[in-house]
This record gives C-alpha cells, sequence and structure tokens, in this order.
C-alpha cells in the first residue's frame, strides 16, 4: 500500500488543522521513505502516526507503554517528498491500564505552506506496561 492514490488526480479539498488537538509531530519525508513506485511508502506514515500518537500518552503514563490497536487507515490524499506533514493528536479515552488517541495529518506542500490537505486519520490505542511486558495501572 502507498500513501499515494490513484485519487491523487482530484484536486484535495483545503482543510484546516484542528484546534483542539495539539500539534505533536512535524516531519518532512524524503526520497528514503518511497516505495518501489516512488511514492511515500504508506507504512512510513503509519509509523509517523504511531510515534505521533504516543506523545501525549507517554506524559500520563511516565513509563513503558506499547501500541496495541489501530482502528483504520485511510489515506484521502497522497504525501509526495518534501511535503510538510503535521500530526495532531488528541486523548479518546484514559482506562485502567489504556490511552486511546485520534491522530490526524495533514501535509502542505513546501512551496506553498499554509495550505493544508488532511492525509489521514486514525485511533490508536496504547497500554502502560511494566518492565516484563505486563499491563500495569496507569498512574491517576
Amino acid at each position: 500500500m502507498s500513501a499515494n492514490s490513484s485519487a491523487a488526480a482530484v484536486s484535495p479539498a483545503p482543510a484546516t488543522p484542528p484546534s483542539d488537538k495539539e500539534l505533536v509531530l512535524k516531519v518532512i519525508p524524503m526520497p528514503a521513505d518511497t516505495n518501489g513506485n516512488g511514492d511515500i511508502f504508506g507504512g512510513w506514515v503509519m509509523a509517523q502516526v504511531d510515534l505521533a500518537g504516543s506523545v501525549i500518552p507517554a506524559r500520563i503514563i511516565r513509563g513503558r507503554m506499547a501500541t496495541v490497536a489501530v482502528k483504520e487507515f485511510i489515506f484521502k490524499q497522497p504525501v509526495r517528498v518534501g511535503d510538510i506533514l503535521s500530526f495532531y493528536s488528541s486523548v479518546t479515552r484514559i482506562g485502567n491500564t489504556s490511552i486511546t488517541v485520534d491522530v490526524e495529518v495533514f501535509a502542505e506542500s513546501f512551496r506553498n505552506q499554509g495550505q493544508f490537505v488532511k492525509v489521514t486519520e486514525a485511533l490508536v490505542t496504547y497500554v502502560a506496561i511494566d518492565d516484563d511486558g505486563k499491563p500495569r495501572p496507569i498512574p491517576k
């Protein structure tokens, strides 16, 4: 799967980054992040979402954690080499041992900064773990 799809021929709808989420990561994909077709590899974007999603839970969990679930990735727009990707996150649920966050990804062309398109969104769940990898309670 690629973060670049045949829907790229349609002009992307402008989007506004969310004001109710925190900007947790900005990154620029480079040629080494492409697949065999020269498109940004969807798995690379997914890995960045996992990193971005872990920022806020790390503050709350204060220790080791592991990704336990990701709910659906749909790539709405292609990601190109040199785009600036912005990752916004917010906590949607805190359980006894797990935290779920919503991560939204927006792209802006390096040359047309300030004009955003939404790339993808995912709900990611992390579980607090102890040194043996077993779930542990989240500090209150």
